[in-house]
């Protein structure tokens, strides 16, 4: 494994914002870049529906953080019924500029935004795993953590 991965400043943040948060879980770094939650599932030999996906909307240019189970999508007109207005999935340059992570290591912490929903589907599962800040890292954790650290709300968003 490479250090340079788990010690790249976007990590560090994480391991910080996990250990400010009471979370004692390891930073995983897995042998490729898991993009997708079929692949990250798959590098870690889990189900689909226990990657936890960090997924950013935007309503106007407000960033909404929407934590959706792998094997589930997140229903835009559901999303926009529980908001009370319109939402639209945010670009690459959104998504970075609003959270300081990039597409695909975006993880539930370390990023600061206060707008966050989770996904129901997720309960289903003892354990779920979320990116730690590169496309190449997660950690582990529990539903009920999940909804500690992100002040997230529960949704039935897929």
């Amino acid at each position: 494994m490479s250090s340079a991965v788990l010690n790249s400043p976007s990590v560090e943040r994480v391991r910080d914002a996990l250990a400010r948060s009471g979370i004692e879980s390891s930073i995983v770094e897995l042998p490729g870049a898991a993009r997708t939650a079929k692949a990250a599932a798959d590098y870690l030999g889990c189900e689909v529906g226990q990657i936890a996906n960090s997924l950013v909307f935007r309503a106007g240019a407000d960033p909404i953080l929407v934590m959706s189970s792998g094997a589930k999508r997140v229903d835009v007109a559901r999303l926009a019924a529980t908001l009370g207005g319109p939402v639209e999935k945010a670009d690459a340059d959104f998504v970075r500029r609003h959270t300081g992570f990039a597409i695909g290591g975006v993880p539930p912490v370390g990023h600061g935004l206060k707008r966050a929903y989770v996904e129901k589907s997720l309960a289903a599962h003892r354990e779920l795993w979320a990116a730690a800040g590169h496309p190449h890292t997660v950690f582990r954790l529990t539903y009920d953590e999940l909804l500690r650290i992100t002040g997230g709300a529960e949704a039935e968003l897929s």
